[in-house]
Order: C-alpha cells, then sequence, then structure tokens
C-alpha cells in the first residue's frame, strides 16, 4: 500500500494446533513476509486450542491474528475449523474493511474457490497443495481449474523448480506467474554440539523424526529401528516429536497401532521409542538438536513428489545428517554421493549402523546437510519476496520535489496515460509496471484488429490523455497522431514489419514526441527510411524478465543447442542443422532442439511455394542425414520459454534479418551462451565475442568451449550482458520517456571485449 508497509491478508486451509509441515509454512510465510516488509493479517483456520505455532508470532508488531470464531466474525460458526466457503466469506469481510495489497492463500481448494469468486483477483498468492505432479493427472478438469487458478493470481508460489517448471508445461497460464517459494527456516540458534560423537558417553544412538504420523512417511516402519540396529551391534531410540496421526483408508488399524507405537508422551516405550508429543518449532528443534541422525525416509510414492521436504532442511540447519531416500531432487540438493540414502528399512538400519561406527560418514553427511539448508534461511526468503512485492505492489508515492512529480500534471494529479494497440502481449509487462506507479494512471484502447477500433472510445480516451503510447507504429498511431490533444505527448513504439509499410508515411510526424525502435540499427534504418528528424527516433531494448529466466541448467545443457522460432525460412532453420553436422563429426552428444510452430501452422507461409520448398528440403536432411538423424528434437511452441530453456546450452540465431531477436538474449538469461550470426545490426545489440560469419565458424565457436568450466564461464559473461535488457531497467527508461525525460541507459552499461558496440538504452 503506497505511502506505508504492504499489507497481506494471510490464510491457509490449515489447523495451527496441530504440528505439520502446512502448519510450520503458515507459520514461515508470515514471518518471511514481515522481514521483507509487509504488516500482516493472519486468519486462522480453526478456534485456538494450543498456541504453539501462533506464540512466537503474538509479539510480532506487524502482525494481526484474526480469529474468527472468538470475534464471531460469522454469524452461526461453531467451533468447529471453516469451511473453504465460510473462509472465503470471512477473508473477503476482513478486505472490504481494509483492502490488502496481497493475499496469500494455501491449499487448491481454497485458492480455486477464491478465484472463482473473483474478489481477490490480481492479489492472490496462491501456494497450492494437491495439484497434478504427473503428466497423467492434469485431467481436463484439472488443467481447467489450475487455468482459473493462474488467471486470477498475481503469483503462483512453487516449493520447487521442478514444480514451477511442470505447472508451467500443463498450464500455460503460469508461465511467467509461477515464482520459486522453497521452505523457510526458521532464524532460531540451535545446533547440535558439533564436538559430540555419537555414542561417546555411552548414550544410545538418537533418531530424530518430527511432523505428521502417517502410512506413506513411514513412521510406524520407525518404530522398529531400535531392534533393527540392536540387530546390528547399535543401541538406539527413536525420538518422535508431533501429534497428528492419520488415518489409512487401506488400512483400518493404521492409526491404533500407530498411537499404540508411541506410547505416552515423554516415556520410552520397550521398544525404544521415545514420543515428545505435539511442541512449539522451537523447541520441537530443540529436541532434534539433542538427536544424532535426522530421519526422512518415506515409501517410494513419494519419491516423484516435486516438493521439498522442509524437516530435511530444518535437521541440515541444525547439523544433523538425515537418513532419506534416493531421488534426484535429493541427489541434486546433497549430492548422488550422499552416504545416507535408503529405500528401505534394512537400509535405514545399515546406514544409521554405518553414520555411528564412522566419524568420517557421519561428518560427510552432516556437512552435507548443513550446507543445504543455508540456502533457505529466513533472510534468503525476505530478499525472494521483496523482488515479488517490487513488481506486484504500488510504490511509494514521489516527493513533491522528485522528478515526477515535477513532470505530472498541473493539478498535482498523476499522468494520463493511454496505451494504443491491437496486439499488446510484447507489451503486457511494462502495462504492468505502469500500473503500479502512483504517478500515472493508465488506460487501455484495445483495438480489435490492426486497423479496427472503436473509434467513439478512441476519441474519448484521446480527450484524456496526457501521454498516448502507440504499440506498433500502425493505424492506431496513424489516428493518434491526428486526433491526440495539441498539449499531449505521443509516443509511437515500433518494431519490424511496420517500417516497410505505408503507415509511416500516413503519421503526422509533427505531433509525435517521440519514436521508439527495439535496436540502435532500427532506429538508423528508421531515420533513413522514412526521413524522420534524427532526434525523435531513439532505440530501447525489448524487455526480459530475467529473474524468470535464470533457473538451473540441466544435467547435458552444455551440448544442447537450442533455436526458438524457425518460421519464417528467414529464420534459416538449413543454417542451424549446418552448425548441428559440424559438431557432431566430432562429437555425438550435441543435439539440437526446436521451440516453434510449425510452418503449415501459418497460411500465409505455407501458401508460398519458396517457403514449402525450404522446409521440405531442411526435414529430409533431418530424416536423411546420418549426422542429424535422431539429433533433433522438435518441441511445441508455447510460453514455457523458461523451463525449456534449462535443457539447452546455446542458443542460435542464423537469421538473414532481425530487428532485435529476443532468443538469444533469453538464452543469455538462462546463461545459455549465444551463438549469432552475424545478420545485420546484431553487433549493436550483442556483444561481437558472440558473433560469427558462417556455420562452420559458429561451430568452432561452441567446440571451443571444450571443457565444463569454459562454458559456465561464458554462460555467466553472457548473463550479466542480459541485465542490459532486464525488465525493471527497461520499464524505467519507458516511465522517464512518458515523464518527458531523456530515457537514459537502460542498465549499467557492460563491457564489450575488442568490440565497437555499445549497450541499449
Amino acid at each position: 500500500m503506497a505511502g506505508s508497509r504492504p499489507s497481506a491478508l494471510v490464510y491457509g486451509d490449515v489447523d495451527l494446533n496441530l504440528l505439520d509441515g502446512s502448519a510450520i509454512w503458515l507459520q514461515s510465510v508470515t514471518q518471511a513476509l514481515v522481514a521483507a516488509g509487509c504488516a500482516v493479517t493472519l486468519v486462522l483456520k480453526a478456534p485456538v486450542r494450543t498456541d504453539r505455532l501462533i506464540a512466537p508470532l503474538r509479539d510480532v508488531a506487524d502482525v494481526t491474528i484474526r480469529s474468527p470464531h472468538a470475534e464471531n466474525l460469522l454469524a452461526g460458526l461453531t467451533e468447529s475449523s471453516l469451511t473453504v466457503p465460510q473462509a472465503i466469506t470471512v477473508l473477503s469481510a476482513i478486505d472490504s474493511v481494509h483492502r490488502h495489497d496481497l493475499v496469500v492463500l494455501r491449499g487448491r481448494a481454497l485458492v480455486s474457490a477464491a478465484a472463482r469468486d473473483g474478489a481477490f483477483d490480481g492479489r492472490l498468492w496462491s501456494y497450492l497443495t494437491d495439484v497434478p505432479q504427473a503428466i497423467p493427472a492434469v485431467t481436463p478438469k484439472a488443467a481447467e481449474d489450475l487455468t482459473i487458478i493462474a488467471n486470477a493470481s498475481r503469483f503462483l508460489l512453487c516449493q520447487t523448480e521442478e514444480l514451477r517448471c511442470f505447472l508451467e508445461g500443463s498450464v500455460a497460464a503460469a508461465c511467467g506467474k509461477s515464482v520459486l517459494f522453497p521452505p523457510v527456516l526458521p532464524a532460531l540458534n540451535i545446533h547440535r554440539d558439533p564436538e559430540r560423537t555419537v555414542g561417546s558417553d555411552g548414550a544410545p544412538l538418537r533418531l530424530v523424526y518430527t511432523g505428521k504420523f502417517a502410512p506413506r512417511w513411514n513412521t510406524l516402519e520407525m518404530t522398529r529401528l531400535p531392534a533393527l540396529l540392536a540387530s546390528r551391534g547399535v543401541t538406539a531410540e527413536v525420538h518422535m516429536v508431533g501429534d497428528k496421526v492419520h488415518d489409512d483408508p487401506r488400512d483400518a488399524g493404521y492409526k491404533r497401532r500407530m498411537r499404540a507405537a508411541l506410547g505416552e508422551v515423554g516415556s520410552t516405550t520397550a521398544d525404544g521409542v521415545v514420543w515428545h508429543g505435539g511442541q512449539p518449532r522451537a523447541e520441537a528443534m530443540r529436541i532434534a538438536a539433542e538427536g544424532d541422525i535426522g530421519l526422512s525416509w518415506r515409501h517410494p510414492e513419494l519419491d516423484a513428489s516435486l516438493e521439498l521436504s522442509t524437516k530435511v532442511l530444518e535437521f541440515g540447519q541444525l547439523g544433523l545428517p538425515v537418513i532419506l531416500n534416493r531421488t534426484p531432487m535429493h541427489e541434486a540438493l546433497l549430492g548422488a554421493d550422499y552416504p545416507l540414502f535408503a529405500a528401505s528399512l534394512d537400509d535405514v538400519a545399515d546406514v544409521a549402523a554405518l553414520a555411528a561406527g564412522s566419524p568420517e560418514v557421519f561428518r560427510l553427511a552432516a556437512s552435507r546437510t548443513q550446507a543445504a539448508a543455508e540456502a533457505f534461511a529466513l533472510d534468503r526468503a525476505a530478499g525472494r519476496l521483496r523482488v515479488y512485492l517490487s513488481q506486484a505492489v504500488a510504490s511509494d508515492p514521489p516527493s513533491a520535489s522528485g522528478a515526477a512529480g515535477a513532470s505530472g500534471r498541473p493539478d498535482g494529479g498523476p499522468l494520463r496515460v493511454v496505451i494504443a494497440g491491437h496486439d499488446l502481449k510484447f507489451f503486457t509487462p511494462l502495462i504492468r509496471y505502469f500500473n503500479l506507479q502512483p504517478d500515472l494512471e493508465v488506460r487501455v484502447d484495445q483495438w480489435a484488429a490492426l486497423g479496427e477500433h472503436d473509434e467513439g472510445v478512441s476519441k474519448e480516451l484521446a480527450d484524456w490523455a496526457d501521454v498516448v503510447i502507440c504499440e506498433w507504429c500502425g493505424p492506431n498511431a496513424v489516428w493518434y497522431s491526428r486526433h491526440k490533444r495539441r498539449d499531449a505527448r505521443l509516443l509511437v513504439h515500433l518494431h519490424r514489419f511496420e517500417l516497410y509499410s505505408h503507415y509511416p508515411g500516413q503519421v503526422k510526424i509533427g505531433n509525435v514526441d517521440q519514436v521508439i525502435c527495439v535496436s540502435d540499427h532500427y532506429a538508423k534504418l528508421t531515420r533513413e527510411h522514412t526521413g524522420w528528424p534524427d532526434a525523435k527516433v531513439i532505440s530501447v531494448p525489448n524487455p526480459l524478465d530475467v529473474s524468470q529466466l535464470d533457473r538451473p541448467k540441466l544435467d547435458g545443457a552444455r551440448f544442447h543447442l537450442g533455436l526458438i522460432g524457425i518460421v519464417p525460412s528467414r529464420k534459416r532453420l538449413d543454417l542451424a542443422l549446418d552448425v548441428l553436422e559440424e559438431l557432431r563429426r566430432d562429437d555425438d552428444r550435441y543435439l539440437l532442439y526446436v521451440k516453434s510452430p510449425m510452418p503449415w501452422e501459418h497460411w500465409w507461409v505455407w501458401q508460398n511455394p519458396a517457403e514449402r520448398e525450404h522446409y521440405s528440403i531442411a526435414l529430409r536432411r533431418v530424416q536423411r542425414s546420418p549426422l542429424l538423424r535422431d539429433a533433433v528434437v522438435f518441441d511445441d511452441a508455447g510460453p514455457d520459454v523458461a523451463a525449456w530453456l534449462r535443457r539447452v546450452g546455446y542458443v542460435l540465431s542464423t537469421s538473414d534479418d532481425e530487428s532485435f531477436h529476443v532468443a538469444p538474449a533469453e538464452g543469455m538469461a538462462s546463461r545459455a551462451v549465444p551463438v549469432i550470426r552475424h545478420w545485420p545490426g546484431a553487433d549493436t545489440i550483442y556483444d561481437r565475442r558472440w558473433i560469427r560469419e558462417t556455420p562452420v565458424e559458429l561451430a568452432a565457436s561452441i567446440a571451443a568451449l571444450d571443457s565444463d568450466e569454459a562454458w559456465r564461464t561464458a554462460g555467466e559473461t553472457a548473463h550479466r550482458q542480459a541485465q542490459a535488457f532486464e525488465l525493471g531497467a527497461v520499464c524505467r527508461s519507458w516511465h522517464r520517456l512518458i515523464r518527458g525525460e531523456p530515457a537514459g541507459n537502460a542498465d549499467p552499461s557492460y563491457e564489450l571485449e575488442d568490440s565497437g558496440s555499445r549497450s541499449i538504452g
């Protein structure tokens, strides 16, 4: 909220009386939002029966805890937990009194209901549980539900990169909205004594489990570990913390047996099980810190989960090694050679005995879990949230003496800005940014087609606007150059196709304040082709959401070339195939991934005989060439470019001509290496170190990065240079243009080695 701390309304379909991962998440997200600068209103689902999870939040100045039961916020509410419809009613009532900047909800049924209700559209920060995590589970109904949720949400909070990429690949509306929000570890100074060796004081080996008791969490099986370890010559206890015992629909007796195995709180059973009951998070971690090894071994059915156990990270933060399943996610977290992976109960006993008897194994495992936990600290989560808040919440109003105030309306109100055009997909991130600026009031004149619009609406907006931005230099620019107010400013964003159309010649350039091109080269061509005054034609690059594109590369990415878009033929798929053939003559690990619609999906391409011939020849090569066969993968076009780029180590740009070509920049943001043919103007956008003349030279530049270290170093350099196109920097350049100021540099310039090029801005 402008002028104060951003306000967050937080609710989870979670009972905070019970200790489990979802309850811990609700506590953690509240603490992280406060650390990020928010004032938080936390609404409780159930009446307070124990305050062990709420107590740490009660004394936080920026947290307000609302209990609908105690406050009688809903007529007829009993002592039972809120249902989903009741929760939506309560949250809407609270929000109607004080509109919150963001509404953070957890639980798919809850978020789905909120999305359909519509009261929080655009402010929802949705943390989804029970989402499909495999392709067969993404039924048409599930996909429709997730699409509705994504469309209503500002962000979809994803616990892991794997879950984010899966959602984006399954639900197009999730692309650009899915952001990482991993588990959050509390800022507690609790640690296992690093000097204490296992069994040094004659005490038994202490295995620790905290959380819910459920069949797939193998908690009943864990109670057998002391006996199994005794048969291996190791005296052991299992310490268990928690009080939420699940039913098993497949085994009616599970809950009874689990409860019997736990025994009485505070006592040790004959089987060596010590049950500590439900505890506040800090106390549960203190108990764990007095142990030796954490347990997070689960049923194999959970191996494909795209979520990460918070308990693994908590144990690591405490300095405990953890026994857990070997999965790709756990290998990425701890290393493939982590010594305490286990697949069966006997495996658990074996590796526990190994760690108990080998100080070297124990120290290695503990160091791995501790190092992994560092990335999940509270301050890291707060930093992540601050970035998201800057993208979603209006900034404070400028001071009266600031540049924005000086460039505003005479009455001190915000500048009135109209965005006009038929196709605003490239401009949508900029519009979202403009809407967050308190010195701007934005309206959109959405044209039905290139030359179709409601002239009455356009005339009304032209009379209202202080500044008009025409996205594309088409009929919209022609119309506004003839109908805007004399004192209003007009900015025209020219891409590529318009330059050689008849539209620029119809624009009254005297009524245009600035023509913005996407590159210096096209700014130069525009001046030459139109004769417009040099000072009126400038360049600002296309924006990139670098944070969305910057994701960990998958194994093998170093040998994967990527080509985004092969239509029309001037994109030169044939030259990309030449590059691949050159590389595979010496190393058959190289593959080409193509993400593009196919040419026959565009009628204007496929009806052209020359275009059809180009693709027929290229595709026959893929089928028949021994070097290309089985080495080219065609992926569907779609908005999930960030996820797709994880597998790509080099992004090719083999075109005959481009105005900007965003694909290499997207690759650079992902830490892939750009490989660019010298099309006209390429060196006014990209560093010449990435540019070559022929396919042979392009292939040689790739082969020259002949080690993982060399490839990663080049990718880091490319990533730094991608900051010149970073979304926030480009948005600020446009903001300055709206206020009538020089655009300035989109971002601090980067060094271009042996190049006469300069950064754009």
